[in-house]
Protein backbone atom coordinates (compact mmCIF):
# COMPACT_ATOMS: atom_id res chain seq x y z
CA UNK A 1 0.00 0.00 0.00
CA UNK A 2 1.38 3.50 -0.40
CA UNK A 3 1.79 5.49 2.33
CA UNK A 4 -1.33 8.20 3.21
CA UNK A 5 -0.89 11.66 1.48
CA UNK A 6 0.69 14.18 3.91
CA UNK A 7 -2.52 16.18 4.05
CA UNK A 8 -4.27 13.76 6.28
CA UNK A 9 -1.29 12.78 8.20
CA UNK A 10 0.35 16.30 8.07
CA UNK A 11 -0.53 17.28 11.62
CA UNK A 12 1.31 14.59 13.42
CA UNK A 13 0.90 11.14 14.32
CA UNK A 14 -0.25 10.01 17.65
CA UNK A 15 0.52 6.77 19.24
CA UNK A 16 -1.01 4.83 22.10
CA UNK A 17 0.64 1.93 23.72
CA UNK A 18 -1.52 -0.85 24.61
CA UNK A 19 -3.19 -0.09 27.78
CA UNK A 20 -3.40 3.72 27.44
CA UNK A 21 -5.83 4.31 24.37
CA UNK A 22 -7.80 7.36 24.70
CA UNK A 23 -11.66 7.45 24.20
CA UNK A 24 -13.46 6.85 20.64
CA UNK A 25 -13.35 10.53 18.95
CA UNK A 26 -16.87 11.58 17.98
CA UNK A 27 -16.18 10.57 14.47
CA UNK A 28 -15.79 6.71 14.95
CA UNK A 29 -19.28 6.74 17.00
CA UNK A 30 -20.53 5.01 13.76
CA UNK A 31 -17.99 2.19 12.95
CA UNK A 32 -18.15 0.60 16.44
CA UNK A 33 -21.63 -0.83 14.83
CA UNK A 34 -20.02 -3.01 12.15
CA UNK A 35 -16.64 -3.32 13.89
CA UNK A 36 -16.99 -3.95 17.24
CA UNK A 37 -17.06 -1.51 19.86
CA UNK A 38 -12.98 -1.99 20.20
CA UNK A 39 -12.22 -2.72 16.66
CA UNK A 40 -12.03 -6.76 17.01
CA UNK A 41 -14.30 -7.12 13.97
CA UNK A 42 -17.91 -8.92 13.59
CA UNK A 43 -16.82 -12.02 11.71
CA UNK A 44 -19.86 -13.18 11.58
CA UNK A 45 -21.17 -10.50 9.77
CA UNK A 46 -17.93 -10.11 7.80
CA UNK A 47 -16.78 -6.89 9.34
CA UNK A 48 -13.10 -7.01 9.83
CA UNK A 49 -11.15 -5.91 12.97
CA UNK A 50 -9.28 -2.34 12.16
CA UNK A 51 -8.04 -2.46 16.18
CA UNK A 52 -4.08 -2.07 16.10
CA UNK A 53 -3.77 -2.32 12.65
CA UNK A 54 -1.45 1.09 11.16
CA UNK A 55 -2.77 4.69 10.85
CA UNK A 56 -1.46 5.07 7.12
CA UNK A 57 -3.06 2.31 5.99
CA UNK A 58 -6.04 2.96 7.62
CA UNK A 59 -5.70 6.47 6.38
CA UNK A 60 -5.25 5.20 3.01
CA UNK A 61 -8.40 2.61 2.83
CA UNK A 62 -10.59 5.74 4.16
CA UNK A 63 -9.59 8.15 1.42
CA UNK A 64 -9.61 4.71 -1.19
CA UNK A 65 -13.36 4.13 -0.22
CA UNK A 66 -13.92 7.76 -0.56
CA UNK A 67 -12.57 8.30 -4.01
CA UNK A 68 -13.77 4.43 -5.43
CA UNK A 69 -10.45 3.29 -5.74
CA UNK A 70 -11.66 0.86 -3.11
CA UNK A 71 -15.67 0.04 -4.06
CA UNK A 72 -17.56 -0.93 -1.46
CA UNK A 73 -21.28 1.44 -1.13
CA UNK A 74 -21.32 0.73 2.65
CA UNK A 75 -17.88 2.38 3.41
CA UNK A 76 -18.04 5.20 0.64
CA UNK A 77 -20.97 6.40 2.30
CA UNK A 78 -19.15 6.47 5.47
CA UNK A 79 -16.04 7.44 4.33
CA UNK A 80 -16.65 10.74 1.35
CA UNK A 81 -18.11 13.12 4.52
CA UNK A 82 -15.18 12.49 6.03
CA UNK A 83 -12.51 15.45 6.33
CA UNK A 84 -8.55 14.57 6.45
CA UNK A 85 -8.75 15.90 10.25
CA UNK A 86 -11.36 13.10 10.48
CA UNK A 87 -9.64 10.45 8.92
CA UNK A 88 -6.45 11.17 11.18
CA UNK A 89 -8.70 11.26 14.29
CA UNK A 90 -10.11 7.52 12.82
CA UNK A 91 -7.32 5.81 12.02
CA UNK A 92 -4.93 6.67 14.49
CA UNK A 93 -7.65 5.47 17.22
CA UNK A 94 -8.18 1.99 15.64
CA UNK A 95 -4.29 2.03 14.98
CA UNK A 96 -3.90 2.63 18.82
CA UNK A 97 -6.18 0.01 20.46
CA UNK A 98 -4.73 -3.15 21.60
CA UNK A 99 -4.27 -5.84 18.74
CA UNK A 100 -6.90 -8.78 19.85
CA UNK A 101 -5.26 -11.93 21.55
CA UNK A 102 -7.84 -14.42 20.88
CA UNK A 103 -7.74 -16.38 17.10
CA UNK A 104 -10.60 -15.66 15.25
CA UNK A 105 -11.48 -19.48 13.53
CA UNK A 106 -11.09 -22.69 14.78
CA UNK A 107 -7.97 -24.33 12.28
CA UNK A 108 -9.02 -26.05 9.51
CA UNK A 109 -9.11 -29.43 8.26
CA UNK A 110 -5.82 -31.41 7.79
CA UNK A 111 -5.16 -30.70 4.04
CA UNK A 112 -6.70 -27.02 4.08
CA UNK A 113 -4.38 -26.30 6.77
CA UNK A 114 -1.00 -27.73 5.06
CA UNK A 115 -1.80 -26.30 1.56
CA UNK A 116 -3.10 -22.98 3.57
CA UNK A 117 0.06 -22.98 5.74
CA UNK A 118 2.51 -23.33 2.66
CA UNK A 119 0.84 -20.83 0.46
CA UNK A 120 1.40 -18.34 3.14
CA UNK A 121 4.97 -19.61 3.95
CA UNK A 122 6.35 -21.00 0.36
CA UNK A 123 4.03 -19.45 -2.34
CA UNK A 124 3.42 -21.60 -5.58
CA UNK A 125 6.36 -20.87 -7.21
CA UNK A 126 5.23 -23.13 -10.27
CA UNK A 127 1.90 -20.26 -10.50
CA UNK A 128 4.11 -17.15 -9.63
CA UNK A 129 2.40 -16.89 -6.61
CA UNK A 130 4.52 -15.22 -4.40
CA UNK A 131 4.34 -16.13 -0.06
CA UNK A 132 1.89 -14.11 1.92
CA UNK A 133 4.37 -13.47 4.32
CA UNK A 134 6.88 -12.34 1.99
CA UNK A 135 5.15 -9.26 2.05
CA UNK A 136 2.99 -9.17 5.15
CA UNK A 137 5.71 -10.99 7.74
CA UNK A 138 6.14 -14.11 9.12
CA UNK A 139 2.81 -15.34 10.38
CA UNK A 140 0.68 -12.32 8.44
CA UNK A 141 1.37 -10.10 11.32
CA UNK A 142 1.85 -7.40 8.91
CA UNK A 143 4.60 -4.54 7.99
CA UNK A 144 3.88 -1.32 9.05
CA UNK A 145 2.96 1.49 7.83
CA UNK A 146 2.51 -0.39 4.57
CA UNK A 147 1.99 -4.40 4.51
CA UNK A 148 -1.81 -4.87 7.11
CA UNK A 149 -2.15 -7.33 9.12
CA UNK A 150 -4.05 -10.51 7.74
CA UNK A 151 -4.22 -12.30 11.05
CA UNK A 152 -7.18 -11.73 12.92
CA UNK A 153 -9.51 -11.27 10.19
CA UNK A 154 -12.32 -14.13 9.20
CA UNK A 155 -11.55 -16.35 6.53
CA UNK A 156 -14.27 -14.98 4.34
CA UNK A 157 -13.35 -11.80 4.33
CA UNK A 158 -9.85 -12.63 3.60
CA UNK A 159 -10.88 -14.41 0.35
CA UNK A 160 -13.43 -11.62 0.02
CA UNK A 161 -10.55 -9.32 -0.69
CA UNK A 162 -8.55 -11.87 -2.97
CA UNK A 163 -11.55 -11.85 -5.23
CA UNK A 164 -11.94 -7.88 -5.04
CA UNK A 165 -7.94 -7.67 -6.21
CA UNK A 166 -8.85 -10.06 -8.93
CA UNK A 167 -11.63 -8.35 -10.24
CA UNK A 168 -10.43 -4.82 -9.67
CA UNK A 169 -13.29 -3.37 -7.27
CA UNK A 170 -10.27 -2.72 -5.00
CA UNK A 171 -7.00 -1.07 -6.05
CA UNK A 172 -4.17 0.99 -4.79
CA UNK A 173 -1.38 -1.49 -4.21
CA UNK A 174 2.04 -0.76 -5.38
CA UNK A 175 2.92 -1.80 -8.48
CA UNK A 176 -0.53 -3.65 -8.78
CA UNK A 177 0.94 -6.39 -6.84
CA UNK A 178 -1.88 -7.71 -5.28
CA UNK A 179 -4.21 -7.81 -8.70
CA UNK A 180 -1.34 -9.57 -10.45
CA UNK A 181 -1.48 -12.08 -7.38
CA UNK A 182 -4.92 -12.88 -7.14
CA UNK A 183 -5.28 -13.18 -10.96
CA UNK A 184 -2.92 -16.38 -10.54
CA UNK A 185 -4.48 -17.80 -7.09
CA UNK A 186 -7.43 -20.95 -8.06
CA UNK A 187 -10.46 -20.69 -5.61
CA UNK A 188 -9.16 -23.68 -3.79
CA UNK A 189 -6.05 -21.65 -2.69
CA UNK A 190 -7.55 -18.78 -2.29
CA UNK A 191 -9.76 -20.79 0.56
CA UNK A 192 -7.06 -22.61 2.34
CA UNK A 193 -4.67 -19.62 3.03
CA UNK A 194 -7.73 -17.19 3.90
CA UNK A 195 -8.44 -20.45 6.39
CA UNK A 196 -5.26 -20.93 7.68
CA UNK A 197 -4.81 -17.52 8.24
CA UNK A 198 -8.05 -16.66 10.13
CA UNK A 199 -6.90 -19.23 12.08
CA UNK A 200 -3.62 -17.70 13.11
CA UNK A 201 -3.69 -15.59 16.59
CA UNK A 202 -3.57 -11.76 15.54
CA UNK A 203 0.27 -9.98 17.06
CA UNK A 204 1.22 -6.14 16.71
CA UNK A 205 2.33 -5.53 12.95
CA UNK A 206 6.51 -4.67 12.88
CA UNK A 207 7.74 -1.61 12.36
CA UNK A 208 10.09 -1.50 9.45
CA UNK A 209 12.47 1.54 9.46
CA UNK A 210 9.99 3.93 7.32
CA UNK A 211 7.83 3.23 10.09
CA UNK A 212 10.03 4.06 13.03
CA UNK A 213 10.66 7.89 11.31
CA UNK A 214 6.94 8.34 10.79
CA UNK A 215 6.78 7.48 14.63
CA UNK A 216 9.43 9.58 15.90
CA UNK A 217 9.14 12.24 13.55
CA UNK A 218 4.98 12.36 13.42
CA UNK A 219 4.04 12.17 9.88
CA UNK A 220 4.70 10.31 6.61
CA UNK A 221 7.49 11.12 4.40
Amino acid sequence: MQIVNRAVLGAGLIFWSVGSWAAPPPQAASCAACHGAEGQGLPAANYPRLAGLPAAYLAEQLQHFADGTRQNAIMAGMAKPLSAADIHAVAEYYAGLPVPSAAVAAAPDAALRQRGEWLAQYGDMAAGVPACFRCHAADGVGVAPVFPPLTGQSAKYLADQIAAWKQGTRKGDPNDLMHTVALRMTEADTQAVAAYLASLTPKAAVVTAVGAEMHSTGGAK
